[in-house]
């Protein structure tokens, strides 16, 4: 992975599942970022405006620390992973308790500037 043509933006407390999560960001994988954010700001899933912010950061990171060109950044990489699991007991019947989990996710997403994707258009 070349350092000069990538910018990295991570969240590592996403309140959402991990499994939840990777559906949308394997969405936005080899898009480029401007589309993607397209994709992002219109879509119904909540959890589209975390992963928003954390492409808006990516962006924000190639342009301002490795001064590479925002028309031509791809999403290279982007990928999901376990974070914190807060336990809570839910009160049933009979003096028992139940547990309830909630997850919380890491979120990664790399960005690289290259040419065209390599998509031929049909004719």
């Amino acid at each position: 992975m070349s350092d000069n043509t990538t910018a990295i933006a991570r969240d590592n407390m996403v309140r959402v599942s991990p499994l939840k999560l990777s559906v949308m960001v394997n969405a936005i994988i080899n898009m480029k970022a401007s589309s993607a954010v397209n994709q992002l700001k219109f879509s119904q899933k909540r959890i589209s405006k975390n992963i928003l912010k954390v492409l808006n950061s990516a962006i924000a990171n190639a342009e301002n620390n490795k001064q590479l060109d925002i028309d031509r950044l791809f999403i290279k990489e982007a990928f999901v992973g376990k974070s914190l699991r807060m336990k809570r007991w839910r009160p049933r019947a009979k003096g028992r308790a139940a547990s309830i989990i909630k997850p919380f996710s890491k979120i990664t997403i790399i960005l690289e500037e290259r040419l065209e994707s390599n998509k031929k258009e049909k004719a």
